[in-house]
């Protein structure tokens, strides 16, 4: 059985920085697209970080320069290292594993206000 678990979100101040850990079971997280969405009340989900099986990342224009997405194979786990929070980064962010199969986790809270 596939799982992903994320954590790690929380309330931070603008500015502040935040860890988000997918922790992976029932895969292999080097051989899958892995990816964070997230998204706000009332807004469309969006891709917000992603690495290919061969390390290749992509960013959402609004969040380069701020987050970084890495994994570590050996924990089964991708990480979105985010810092200089926003306000406008206030959503539910959900990691996914995609090939021809997909799998989601249950999302974590990340809210940024002062």
């Amino acid at each position: 059985q596939v799982q992903l678990v994320e954590s790690g979100g929380g309330l931070v101040q603008p500015g502040g920085s935040l860890r988000l850990s997918c922790v992976a079971s029932g895969i292999s997280i080097n051989i899958y697209f892995m990816a964070w969405y997230r998204q706000a009340p009332g807004k469309q989900r969006e891709l917000v970080a992603s690495i290919t099986s061969s390390g290749i990342t992509n960013y959402l224009n609004s969040v380069k320069g701020r987050f970084t997405i890495s994994r570590d194979t050996a924990k089964s786990t991708v990480y979105l290292q985010m810092n200089s929070l926003k306000p406008e980064d206030t959503a539910v962010y959900s990691c996914t594993a995609q090939r021809w199969d997909s799998y989601w986790g249950q999302g974590t809270q990340v809210t940024v206000s002062s």
